[in-house]
């Protein structure tokens, strides 16, 4: 973990549409091989890849980096720690069956709740 003592500034995240591996490691203070790890380890980690294999990053990336960074090198979250963090700040967007079952059960309850009231 880092000392919370010192005082570890990122710069400012640059107005580029995309970003090498190598300046997403500066801007994020992490290695180039910890990047290529994390794009393993997160689902949410995907950048854009180029010819050759070569990885562009885009501002998002950077900014989902920082986050991963922070949970696992200041508040000390473990890598699937990390992971349920990030699933549960950004949940999975429900498709339309989904959608529908949660307004039918949500009538449904609606309807015992008024069934109480007047109990």
């Amino acid at each position: 973990m880092l000392d919370p003592g010192e005082n570890h500034e990122l710069p400012t995240i640059p107005g580029k549409r995309y970003f090498t591996i190598g300046e997403v490691s500066e801007l994020c203070a992490v290695k180039p091989h910890v990047l290529r790890y994390w794009e393993q380890e997160f689902p949410q980690l995907k950048p854009v890849k180029r010819r050759g294999n070569r990885r562009y990053y885009q501002r998002h990336d950077v900014i989902l980096i920082r986050q991963i960074r922070s949970l696992l090198y200041v508040e000390g979250f473990t890598i699937s720690g990390a992971r349920n963090k990030l699933d549960l700040d950004n949940p999975e967007p429900l498709d339309a069956n989904r959608q529908q079952a949660v307004k039918t059960l949500i009538s449904e309850l609606e309807g015992v709740l008024d069934i109480l009231k007047k109990l």
